[in-house]
């Protein structure tokens, strides 16, 4: 069976883990309608991407979120 031939530093231990702590990223708010959302992306109620409708959504979607 393998086995490592030296000790990993605790430079190279820290680098492995700093992804550990990492926070996952805050909702936005969409302008046009409210919902949260993430940041840089179409929001999935009522398609609205920076003032510009990127996706006809249907009614029903916009009558379930008013």
């Amino acid at each position: 069976m393998a086995n490592p031939k030296r000790k990993h530093s605790h430079a190279r231990s820290h680098i492995r883990r700093a992804h550990d702590f990492l926070s996952s990223p805050h909702p936005g708010t969409c302008p046009k309608c409210g919902s949260s959302k993430q940041a840089h992306t179409i929001c999935g109620y009522c398609g609205y991407y920076r003032g510009v409708t990127v996706v006809q959504m249907e009614p029903e979607q916009e009558a379930e979120k008013a």
